[in-house]
């Protein structure tokens, strides 16, 4: 008899134990995902990633001790594997970009609904971008309004076809299933896609494809 497939393991970090209360309730209803640890500052967080190795880590971003922002650059620099997904009130520029720069996996509003986080816990668990659709429109009318345009030196043929399955949501693995590839040759074509479209992260990436017209926007899949 098959096993049934582990759940997704999240820790949660909030200052505000109601409101970890509530989310902890709508995560866990899901059925296919844990909340393993509760953390309501960014200094226990960090101390119970390095514990428990969370599948996604649901963080606050304005927190005492340390911010999310603070957290995240501390999971990418020390638990790669581990993904961060944002979940606050602040929908400001600042904080945004700040985060996604970062390295944050996703950015969901706490006006979100417990359907649409459950499902940005999936896709960051799943090596996807996640952003609430407020976000992503506020990251493309950032990037739209730019007044000076930067200079881009044109992606190759696979590294546009790379993009192009990343605008899809699809992981690296998927993408390396897709093109005959390994993990480490798409990993290296994203890296090299980052430096030329002056991003920071694959949601950077594709949103300045769309802005330039390489990609149609009907094509992106936000939450991806």
């Amino acid at each position: 008899m098959a096993q049934p497939p582990s759940p997704i393991r999240v820790l949660l970090a909030d200052d505000h134990a109601v409101v970890r209360a509530g989310i902890r309730q709508f995560l866990e209803h899901a059925g296919d995902i844990q909340v393993v640890a509760e953390a309501d500052d960014g200094e226990m967080a960090q101390t119970l990633i390095q514990q428990f190795h969370p599948d996604v880590a649901v963080l606050d971003i304005q927190m005492p001790k340390a911010s999310g922002v603070a957290v995240t650059r501390w999971v990418r620099t020390n638990m790669k594997e581990v993904g961060v997904l944002i979940l606050t009130a602040y929908d400001d520029d600042p904080y945004v970009m700040a985060v996604l720069q970062a390295g944050a996996n996703g950015y969901i509003l706490k006006t979100a609904s417990p359907a649409d986080l459950m499902q940005a816990v999936r896709d960051v668990y799943a090596g996807k971008s996640a952003l609430d659709a407020v976000i992503a429109h506020k990251l493309m009318a950032r990037l739209l309004q730019k007044s000076e345009p930067f200079p881009v030196e044109m992606l190759t043929d696979r590294e546009m076809e790379v993009l192009m399955l990343t605008a899809k949501g699809y992981t690296n693995k998927a993408i390396g299933v897709k093109l005959g590839i390994s993990d480490r040759t798409v990993q290296g074509h994203l890296a090299h896609i980052f430096t030329k479209l002056q991003a920071n992260s694959r949601t950077e990436a594709v949103m300045r494809a769309v802005s330039l017209g390489w990609i149609p926007q009907d094509l992106v899949t936000v939450v991806e």
